[in-house]
């Protein structure tokens, strides 16, 4: 073992209800997770030198089997229902006691880190995990401790996850044998029966979704960041597929993060130490940083190979869509450090709206920007569904609905406050289609979009005039320098003006509909917001 990895039976694992374990290897290194991964027939080599394993039967979240215990703390501040689910205390404590007594005799791995960049919100957690690999995800993703700093260790969270051990619904009180598990009161995320990491990841980022917004006035988002040359910060939200990867990935800005972040006071902090991204179709083309992370010390998961060779086969997605690659922030080039930037100047919402109704950049309001913000929309093509030929719509409050404890409002009112106070910028950027619906109009020109971004940064947007969206109400600039000006109000793309407005007024009472769940929470500013379905363009 080097001077981090240390093999031992303590009594700093027996307090964890962990008394009989075979050894408890802490703090192991890279090399020597990726060694014990190998060993134990848990994983290979790629030809680039990262360890590429299978997480099994779940190759993503699952969310329904995600649960909240009920307690003096959330009764009364957590967001019950479909996205949080109750757990009681007492089916708690007898899942725990069942999951430690699973692991006596066996090896587990033991990881000291911590999430929150900025000093001010740091947040200690030890991960122990039943697999090497698992381990190694907790290594990349979360910051790491110094040396020093692990001599004294004291973790205000912890994360046992044992995928081996499945649940019994009858008795444990879960949906079905696996399960996430978060206990506010404890401090303790419990994991079993799914070998997926991004388990353990997005566990951490529901808490800081809970206990920062409410405790600290920080507001948590699911989102990128970049800094530019001059000490100007930006966030890029948006959902999947909406080129929140791409657009941030800009090698004349620093990279902040790339998915978790904090605003707090006086700064943007990364609550992570590394990115955990898409493979699907990756090549160094489309996203050099990325292609170029995957190396040694990087984990890559459920991704195929091309035969007989250990070169992964980045378009095989045999065993899932969802492939990732997870790595240290500082496998990028330009992330800088320490993960932290000033108060944004500039927010983007990025949708690829799929119908060709929203603007390929507009300017909103505060009022607007929480709408916005609270609706989360984009739109997926059908694609591969037989029969299906509409594009799918996706509301996603916040960007992120599946890992926020609070009442969506909350986050949306907050956001409100320090745009208000510090006179941000927050554009909605369409990077879908324009001059029609997917099937008929083309989507926007990554050049175009890429173009509109550089030249909000630029602040060239400053002194353009704007007219106004006549259903959705957003200002769209009448020109762009790189972009061509008539695509910037779309309803000059279509051909047939009537069957845009159409489309425009049916997207609207969508995102009315959508938004109804919301609205007996929401103040007047974000009500006043919204689209006006029965107006012609």
């Amino acid at each position: 073992m080097n001077e981090y990895g240390i093999k031992s039976k303590d009594a700093t694992v027996a307090s964890l209800g962990l008394k009989n374990v075979a050894v408890a290897y802490w703090n192991l290194n890279p090399a020597e997770l990726v060694e014990e991964t190998i060993v134990t027939g848990q994983g290979m080599l790629t030809d680039t030198g990262a360890l590429a394993v299978d997480t099994g039967k779940f190759t993503g979240r699952s969310p329904k089997d995600k649960f909240i215990v009920c307690d003096a703390i959330t009764e009364n501040s957590v967001w019950w229902g479909d996205i949080n689910i109750k757990f009681t205390p007492e089916n708690f404590d007898k899942l725990y006691d069942k999951v430690t007594s699973y692991l006596q005799g066996k090896e587990v791995y033991v990881r000291d880190s911590y999430a929150c960049a900025d000093p001010a919100y740091r947040h200690n957690i030890r991960v122990v995990t039943e697999t090497p690999w698992a381990n190694l995800f907790a290594y990349n993703l979360f910051l790491r401790p110094t040396f020093e700093e692990i001599q004294n260790f004291a973790p205000e969270w912890t994360i046992i996850c044992a995928p081996g051990f499945h649940a019994n619904p009858k008795t444990d009180g879960t949906r079905q044998e696996n399960f996430a598990v978060l206990n506010f009161t404890k401090k303790v995320i419990l994991i079993g029966g799914t070998a997926y990491t991004g388990e353990i990841k997005k566990g951490i980022f529901s808490v800081l979704n809970f206990v920062l917004p409410h405790d600290r006035n920080v507001l948590s988002m699911h989102c990128s960041a970049n800094i530019g040359k001059e000490g100007d910060t930006a966030v890029f939200f948006g959902l999947s597929g909406t080129g929140k990867t791409t657009l941030s990935a800009d090698p004349e800005r620093g990279l902040i993060g790339d998915d978790e972040h904090g605003w707090a006071e006086k700064e943007v902090f990364n609550f992570e130490g590394g990115c955990y991204a898409k493979c699907v179709d990756l090549s160094r083309e489309k996203e050099p940083q990325i292609f170029d992370a995957v190396k040694f010390g990087s984990l890559l998961e459920n991704i195929e190979f091309y035969d007989n060779t250990s070169t992964v086969d980045y378009k095989n997605i045999t065993k899932t869509e969802n492939t990732r690659v997870s790595y240290p922030i500082d496998f990028i080039a330009n992330a800088v450090k320490p993960s932290v930037g000033g108060i944004p100047k500039n927010i983007f919402f990025l949708t690829a709206d799929a119908f060709g109704v929203l603007p390929p950049i507009s300017k909103l309001t505060v009022g607007q920007a929480m709408y916005h913000f609270i609706s989360g929309y984009t739109a997926k093509v059908a694609g591969t569904e037989v029969g299906v030929t509409e594009p799918q719509l996706t509301f996603s409050a916040c960007f992120g609905a599946a890992f926020l404890p609070l009442h969506p409002t909350k986050y949306a009112e907050l956001l409100g406050e320090k745009l208000k106070k510090n006179k941000v910028n927050v554009w909605l950027i369409n990077t879908g289609w324009s001059g029609g619906s997917y099937g008929t109009g083309e989507r926007i020109k990554l050049k175009f979009t890429r173009a509109m971004i550089t030249a909000a940064l630029k602040g060239e947007l400053e002194k353009v005039e704007f007219e106004k969206h006549s259903v959705f109400g957003l200002a769209m600039p009448k020109s762009c320098p790189n972009v061509d000006a008539e695509i910037l109000n779309p309803r000059n793309t279509w051909k047939d003006k009537a069957a845009y407005d159409t489309k425009a007024n049916s997207l609207a009472e969508s995102f009315v509909k959508n938004f109804s769940k919301y609205a007996s929470a929401a103040n007047e500013e974000i009500l006043a917001a919204a689209p006006k379905t029965t107006v012609n363009a």
